[in-house]
């Protein structure tokens, strides 16, 4: 990832993960594993293991968000 576009399209990239219905992370799973909370069911899926997952792309999409900060800073 060498270009301030390549680590932008990196945060778009991994904002999506974040998001998408078809992701194995995306925010529908929360949305289900809440769903069966409120209603007193099992969740589906692994909440923890979720989070865990989820953080980890947050925290690469901070790590990516200094970095072009870092960059924009120097280019001004």
């Amino acid at each position: 990832m060498n270009t301030y576009q390549e680590k932008e399209q990196r945060i778009r990239d991994l904002q999506a993960m974040l998001s998408c219905t078809t992701s194995p992370i995306g925010d529908w799973k929360i949305s289900k594993c809440m769903e069966c909370q409120l209603l007193g069911l099992e969740s589906p899926y692994d909440v923890n293991e979720l989070h865990t997952q989820r953080q980890a792309v947050r925290d690469e999409i901070n790590a990516i968000q200094e970095e072009l900060a870092t960059l924009k800073e120097e280019i001004e």
